[in-house]
């Protein structure tokens, strides 16, 4: 998938430098709602295992990883997953996040609609959906910017990292 001067595909280890860097570049910033990334990914060694699992989990067609690529530099700049697949529907939740700089310049949201696009068409998802805390404002403008509606708050849905239980919102999409 290309856009502007930036490209999504599917992860694979050839990117574990670039996927390592963009995590712990950005890590604080991930911390609290990329619990799982975070902390598999704290040295290249765990970055590596993890990368080949979610690969694995790829084939075993339960999760799909992707990267956003700057390809003006080769650069990892963002990273889009499919997760808590359900077939029977078909449905799927949508997980992302961009590098520090290349935030609030409007690729994130021309990536996601790219991405439901593809997504919609490629593996037929009748519905894709995505959580965000309230106070995450940028996800909430992308997702509404990509035509997602919010269907309800989910109180006491998710723990950080630090420990805490929050609500999320959830986004729906519909095909």
């Amino acid at each position: 998938m290309q856009f502007d001067n930036y490209s999504i595909r599917l992860l694979s280890i050839q990117d574990l430098d670039g996927f390592f860097q963009l995590v712990e570049k950005n890590r604080q910033r991930l911390e609290d709602f990329f619990t799982g990334t975070v902390s598999r990914t704290k040295t290249i060694e765990d970055t590596q295992y993890f990368i080949i699992d979610m690969i694995q989990r790829s084939k075993d067609k339960i999760y799909f990883p992707y990267v956003i690529v700057d390809n003006s530099n080769d650069k990892v700049i963002g990273f889009l997953d499919l997760k808590n697949i359900d077939w029977n529907i078909p449905k799927s939740e949508l997980g992302l996040y961009i590098d520090a700089d290349y935030a609030n310049k409007g690729i994130t949201t021309k990536a996601l609609r790219l991405f439901c696009e593809f997504c919609f068409e490629e593996y037929e998802f009748k519905k894709m959906f995505l959580r965000t805390h309230q106070n995450n404002l940028a996800a909430r403008n992308v997702a509404e910017k990509c035509g997602f509606e919010i269907e309800g708050t989910i109180r006491r849905d998710y723990k950080t990292t630090s420990g805490e239980i929050v609500d999320l919102i959830y986004y729906g999409k519909l095909n």
